[in-house]
């Protein structure tokens, strides 16, 4: 199992859990296996986060963009892994720039339909 735990600061602070489950075992060589036991470093690498703002005002969608963004630069992501599951916290509040587009958003919206893209990126030599 994967959690994705994604932590935004405001007030009343807001929390979105994504939960992935698998039916059967991940293969070890695969991506998704490597980075399920890989190094943080690894991980922070190749997580993505693509968002899009299907339904809301003008300004917010130009704010947020659609651009893929990786999440282990941008922000703050620390990574718990125990035998059958791994987790992933995300902290929007680590970055000034996540702080000033989530302060916008939530100054503009009385509600919103948000599409999250979210994946590992595969590197090629």
């Amino acid at each position: 199992m994967m959690v994705i735990l994604f932590q935004v600061p405001a007030k009343p602070n807001y929390s979105l859990v994504f939960y992935f489950g698998a039916d059967r075992p991940i293969r070890k060589e695969s991506l998704l296996g490597r980075f399920v036991d890989g190094t943080d470093i690894f991980r922070n690498a190749r997580f993505k986060l693509i968002p899009s703002i299907v339904e809301g005002y003008w300004m917010v969608k130009r704010a947020v963009g659609t651009k893929a963004c990786l999440l282990g630069k941008a922000v703050t992501c620390k990574y718990l892994r125990q035998d059958n599951f791994l987790e992933i916290d995300v902290d929007i509040g680590s970055s000034s720039v996540a702080r000033s587009i989530i302060g916008l958003v939530l100054g503009y919206i009385t509600s919103i339909v948000v599409d999250l893209g979210i994946l590992l990126e595969i590197w090629t030599y």
